[in-house]
């Protein structure tokens, strides 16, 4: 009882030692509010982006950030390949792919339209293209096949160089592709 005592009366002894004591508590519990504070803010902000996303993702508009639509980088058009009959839609196809070609520079020297192939049964329509064109330009070709709209897919590649083309790099590829696309049918 001796200790309680004195600690109890230490406070009264010395008034400075009881007004750090009483400052000492009094910026601990401000610090906690402050972080505690800080806290919830910082939660409230967190939240507040991802209710911003749900939202872009839930109604798919394209961000503020891309710029005005159609400016995304985003390819227009329907995915499915257009064509009131299977013939006219891979006519459509072909039309496509080849344009892609000649507008690399490139020359068609042969096509060939699967309407039958192994994925007819899915609506799929494949074609099989022989073409020219300079080796920078295979990449582009790829990229504007596959990026573009309607989707469509290289399923197989086979490029060849011409014996020349190992000595000086010069000289055209030849290389044979087949492209699908999917076409919808009638409606």
């Amino acid at each position: 009882m001796n200790t309680i005592t004195r600690l109890w009366k230490m406070p009264s002894a010395s008034p400075l030692l009881a007004l750090a004591a009483y400052a000492a508590v009094m910026v601990l519990l401000l610090a906690v509010m402050v972080s505690s504070v800080s806290d919830v803010l910082d939660q409230r902000g967190d939240l507040a982006g991802a209710n911003a996303m749900l939202d872009q993702l839930a109604s798919r508009r394209p961000s503020a950030a891309a710029g005005p639509a159609g400016t995304a980088g985003s390819p227009t058009g329907s995915p499915f390949l257009e064509g009131a009959t299977v013939t006219v839609a891979g006519a459509a196809l072909l039309q496509r792919v080849a344009g892609a070609v000649t507008r690399r520079g490139g020359d068609v020297l042969s096509s060939q339209v699967d309407l039958n192939g192994t994925q007819s049964k899915a609506g799929f329509i494949s074609i099989i293209a022989s073409c020219e064109l300079d080796q920078p330009a295979l990449q582009e070709l790829l990229y504007d096949l596959e990026a573009g709209m309607p989707f469509l897919y290289v399923d197989q590649l086979s490029v060849q160089a011409p014996a020349s083309f190992a000595a000086s790099g010069d000289g055209r590829l030849r290389v044979l592709l087949s492209v699908s696309g999917q076409w919808q049918g009638t409606k």
